[in-house]
């Protein structure tokens, strides 16, 4: 079986670095971006299984990223999932009916990202 691929968008390096690290010893494949537009290019390339997403980037922001994967036909059912420092109620409900699956509060715990992965993996 192939390893699931993931796809990191983060403007921080160093937060990508942390994810992939986290990821790396649990047999997911990643790939990690620094904008919104490299984001929309990687999915363009190969869809991922799960998309975890941080929300403030310059240019474009994690809300337009989510707009627009929801508005194509190809990539409106891929999971994505916030991670993010923001934490308020309206920005959840925001990105709930935006469609985002879930929100990770950054900075984000091991046990929270493999429980949050297995059960998106599980529906598929």
């Amino acid at each position: 079986m192939n390893a699931p691929y993931l796809l990191i968008v983060d403007d921080d390096p160093l937060n990508r670095r942390v994810l992939e690290a986290m990821l790396a010893g649990e047999g997911y494949r990643t790939v990690s971006v620094g904008s919104g537009r490299e984001s929309l290019a990687a999915v363009g390339a190969e869809p991922p299984v799960v998309i975890l997403l941080d929300l403030m980037m310059p240019e474009m922001d994690g809300f337009e990223v989510v707009r627009r994967l929801r508005a194509d036909t190809a990539t409106r059912t891929i999971p994505i999932v916030a991670v993010t420092a923001i934490d308020d109620a309206g920005s959840r409900a925001r990105l709930a009916a935006a469609g985002v699956v879930d929100v990770l509060a950054k900075p984000v715990e091991r046990w929270a990202l493999s429980a949050c992965l297995a059960r998106l993996l599980e529906k598929r």
